[in-house]
C-alpha cells in the first residue's frame, strides 16, 4: 500500500491538471462569447459521437500513440526523447524509399520491407543523438530538438528534388509519385492494418520493460543511477538502447502515415505528432497503457477541434486547450511525482537539465 501511494498521488496531479486546465478553457470561451457547455458537446460529438468520429479518432490516435510511446519508453530512464517529430519524417522517409525503388514487389514482401526501412531510419535518426548523449554526456534535449528541423528540411529537399513527382496527378505539388498498391497497408473494415502497429508494440514494451532483465536495468538506472553504476550495469549501452528503440516506433508512425493516410511522401506529412507524443508521455507517467488511452483522447481533441468550427470556435482553439493542459500539469509537479519535473528548474539555478547524470558508462 505504501508503495502504491506515489502512484495514486501522482495519478491524482495529473487528472487534477486536467481539470483544471478544462475548467481555465471553460472561462476563456465564456471571455469570447461562446457557451462551454455547447462547445464542449460539439468536441465530444465530433470526436466520439457517431461510427465515422470514431473511426477518424480512432485512425488519428496511431501515430500519436506511437510519438508517445517513442517519448514514454527513453522517460523511463529520465531520458527527454524531444526528437520523435523528426525520427518519424525519418521512417517516412526510409518507407517511401523502398517503395518507390520496389514498388513492383508483391504486398507481402513489400510492406514488410518497408516497415523494416522505417525501423532502420528512426533508430537512425534517434542514434544521432543517443552516441553523444551515451558516451559524451551531451543533453540529448538539445540535440534531438535540433534534428527535428533537419528532418523537416531533408523532407522538403526530396519532395522538391530528387523525389518529386512527375505524374500530372500531383498538381506540381512538392510530393513524391503515389505508391503502388502493394505498398497500402490493408484496411480492416472501416479501418486499416496500422491500427494494430501502437497495440502490438505495447504489449511487446510491457513485456520488455516489466518481464526481463533489460526492462529491470531500466527501472534501476531511471531510478538511481549511482546505484545502477554501482552494480555495474551498462549505463551507456541502455541510454543508447532505449533512445535507439524510441526512435524506431517513432519511425513506424511515418511509414504508417506514408502507406495509408497520403499514399506519398509530402511536405507538412505530420502536423506535430512527435510534439504532442511528448506531452501524451508525460501525462501517461510513462505508462505504456496509460500512454495508449490519453493518445486516444488527445485523437478526440484533434478530431473533435472540425467539429467545433460549426460553433463559431476556431480550430486552434483545441491546441489552447492542449497548452492549458500541459502547463497544469507542469505546474502540478511541485504537488506529485510525475516525468515532467526534470524539465522544471533544480533548486539554485535556472537551466534545466538532467537531474541525474547517466553519461558515464
Amino acid at each position: 500500500m505504501t508503495r502504491a501511494r506515489p502512484a495514486l498521488r501522482a495519478i491524482a496531479v495529473q487528472i487534477g491538471a486536467v481539470a483544471v486546465g478544462l475548467v481555465l478553457s471553460a472561462l476563456l470561451l465564456t471571455v469570447i462569447g461562446q457557451s462551454p457547455v455547447n462547445t464542449l458537446e460539439a468536441l465530444l460529438k465530433g470526436a466520439f459521437g457517431s461510427d465515422f468520429a470514431l473511426t477518424q479518432t480512432a485512425l488519428k490516435a496511431v501515430p500519436l500513440a506511437l510519438a508517445g510511446l517513442a517519448v514514454a519508453v527513453p522517460l523511463r530512464m529520465n531520458l527527454w526523447n524531444i526528437g520523435a517529430e523528426g525520427q518519424l519524417l525519418a521512417g517516412a522517409i526510409g518507407a517511401t524509399w523502398v517503395a518507390l525503388t520496389f514498388g513492383d514487389w508483391p504486398a507481402g514482401a513489400l510492406v514488410p520491407a518497408m516497415v523494416v526501412a522505417s525501423i532502420v531510419a528512426g533508430a537512425f535518426w534517434a542514434g544521432l543523438a543517443a552516441a553523444p548523449r551515451a558516451y559524451l554526456g551531451v543533453n540529448e534535449i538539445i540535440t534531438t530538438l535540433l534534428l527535428n528541423f533537419v528532418a523537416v528540411l531533408a523532407v522538403a529537399y526530396l519532395v522538391t528534388g530528387p523525389w518529386r513527382s512527375t505524374e500530372e496527378s500531383s498538381l506540381n505539388l512538392p510530393v513524391t509519385n503515389l505508391f503502388s498498391d502493394a505498398a497500402l497497408l490493408p484496411s480492416v473494415g472501416s479501418l486499416n492494418a496500422g491500427i494494430f502497429f501502437p497495440l502490438v508494440i505495447a504489449l511487446v514494451l510491457m513485456i520488455l520493460l516489466g518481464r526481463t532483465r533489460f526492462g529491470f536495468e531500466v527501472r534501476m538506472i531511471g531510478a538511481s543511477p549511482d546505484t545502477a553504476r554501482a552494480v555495474g550495469m551498462p549505463i551507456a549501452r541502455n541510454i543508447l538502447v532505449v533512445l535507439l528503440v524510441g526512435g524506431a516506433i517513432a519511425g513506424i508512425a511515418g511509414m504508417i502515415e506514408v502507406s495509408t493516410t497520403f499514399g506519398r511522401l509530402r511536405q507538412g506529412l505530420s502536423p506535430g505528432y512527435g510534439f504532442m507524443g511528448i506531452a501524451i508521455a508525460a501525462l501517461a507517467g510513462t505508462s505504456i497503457v496509460g500512454t495508449l488511452v490519453v493518445a486516444f483522447l488527445f485523437a478526440g481533441f484533434v478530431v473533435g477541434g472540425l467539429a467545433l468550427q460549426t460553433e463559431g470556435v476556431p480550430q486552434a482553439f483545441v491546441l489552447l486547450v492542449q497548452g492549458i493542459i500541459i502547463f497544469c500539469a507542469l505546474a502540478g509537479t511541485r504537488l506529485g511525482s510525475s516525468p515532467l519535473r526534470r524539465l522544471l528548474p533544480r533548486r539554485g539555478g535556472t537551466q534545466a537539465v538532467p537531474t541525474e547524470d547517466l553519461s558515464s558508462p
